[in-house]
């Protein structure tokens, strides 16, 4: 995630001339453990298919039947308001 910029206008005024006159540091490129990287890649590719191996027919679908409701919840819950106009 890129860090944000300031909101102070001193110091984005400092960094613009700093830019333009050619004097800014340009911030290194954090680096990651390559270790790490192939590690966390090995358990993402075969996570989903381990466990659906894993999981019986019967378990799958009740997974899949929660997923579901819950992704129509929203649905359904802003469908069901009713507006009642003002009886006077």
């Amino acid at each position: 995630m890129p860090k944000r910029s300031s909101k102070d206008l001193n110091e984005t005024a400092f960094s613009v001339m700093q830019q333009a006159t050619g004097q800014a540091k340009p911030e290194p490129k954090p680096e990651k453990n390559p270790a790490a990287v192939a590690l966390g890649r090995l358990g993402g590719l075969k996570g989903g298919k381990a466990r659906a191996e894993s999981l019986s027919s019967g378990q799958k679908k009740k997974i899949a039947k929660i997923a579901a409701t819950e992704r129509w919840a929203k649905y359904y819950a802003k469908s069901q308001k009713v507006t009642i106009p003002n009886q006077a």
